[in-house]
């Protein structure tokens, strides 16, 4: 326990060569402030506790069960698991985004629970993971219970910089885990290849912040490209990332969990409409939403305001089910199933 404390304080007190990285901090690439200057961290917390109770949905959620560790195409898809969870296979690897499998998006699990029905994945019902992805270290992207239970079936990871403590603190061998900074990329298995790109976010999952950098990531082989969009503000990022590697076969983007009292580091839905346009786009997977209430808004209206967007632009949109796979190069899944979300 000694070494283990040794190792995560030396991690701690690594000073980063990035240029993401000044006076003991990771930065932005633009200005960015966490809440707007007529709010505050207290103020948002008094809304929290009250809460209305359209954040959540009125009856469980529904899903579709299969057999993930049965691979009944080679066509790549993509399976969503609720918020920002999901496993993409391509070219026959199993690649896992920021899975949280407990029932809970924070440290205390009375806080933050999932919705009814959105948890009916669990890491046993995962395929051995080639490549583990994790965006950020914020309790809803990075649970360390899932981690854990994972840890003896993952191939590598790859993250931002810094984040390497957290999945070491939860069992992930350190020779496993590759942080990357914006700009970096990586050779992966069956000629696939992942590379870093700017988020405009934040981390932390204690009272000191940004101490490892937030990314997104652009996953693609030879005939494909998806974008791996973590969370982020909206800001000139995406058309720099958009020009310089699309365009995308899809982008999956945050939509939900937004607020105007934080709108420089989550985007409105209409926002992640004009990113995925930015980002030279062929559709969009709305992620983020549908299993944890992290904001004030009607649990289901991101993915309501994101397709009514969408349409105006001609962008498909996939609305799968929690555990309906996305498969690229066929119609997406595109029922509006929020609908049948109704008290008997």
């Amino acid at each position: 326990m000694l070494q283990q404390f040794s190792l995560l304080r030396t991690f701690a007190v690594m000073e980063w060569k990035s240029p993401n990285y000044r006076n003991g901090v990771f930065h932005n690439l633009e200005h960015t402030v966490l809440m707007s200057p007529d709010s505050s961290m207290l103020k948002a917390f008094f809304k929290f506790m009250r809460k209305p109770r359209s954040v959540y949905p009125p009856a469980p959620l529904p899903s579709m069960r299969r057999n993930l560790k049965e691979q009944v195409t080679d066509d790549t898809s993509v399976t969503w698991f609720g918020h920002s969870s999901y496993l993409i296979r391509m070219n026959g690897q199993n690649i896992l985004v920021d899975p949280v499998f407990s029932n809970h998006a924070s440290p205390v699990p009375i806080f933050a629970k999932a919705f009814t029905g959105s948890n009916v994945y669990g890491p046993e019902d995962m395929p051995d993971i080639d490549v583990l992805i994790i965006t950020h270290n914020h309790y809803d992207h990075l649970d360390g219970r899932t981690i854990q239970r994972l840890r003896h079936r993952v191939g590598a990871v790859y993250t931002g910089l810094g984040v390497k403590a957290d999945l070491v603190r939860y069992g992930l061998p350190k020779d496993k885990i590759r942080e990357m900074d914006w700009g970096e990329s990586a050779q992966l298995p069956a000629g696939l290849s992942l590379t870093s790109a700017p988020a405009r976010h934040f981390s932390g999952r204690g009272v000191k912040r940004n101490q490892s950098l937030w990314s997104s990531f652009i996953l693609a082989s030879e005939k494909e490209k998806i974008y791996i969009g973590g969370d982020s503000g909206y800001g000139p990022h995406f058309k720099s990332i958009g020009d310089q590697y699309g365009p995308f076969d899809l982008a999956i983007l945050e939509t939900g969990q937004y607020n105007t009292d934080w709108a420089s580091i989550h985007m409105m839905p209409e926002e992640a409409v004009q990113a995925a346009k930015d980002l030279r786009a062929k559709g969009i997977l709305p992620v983020h939403w549908a299993k944890f209430a992290l904001a004030f808004h009607p649990w289901d209206e991101p993915v309501r305001r994101t397709v009514a967007e969408a349409q105006k632009h001609g962008i498909p949109v996939a609305t799968p089910r929690i555990g309906e796979a996305t498969m690229l190069h066929r119609p997406f899944p595109s029922a509006y199933w929020w609908e049948e979300v109704k008290l008997p």
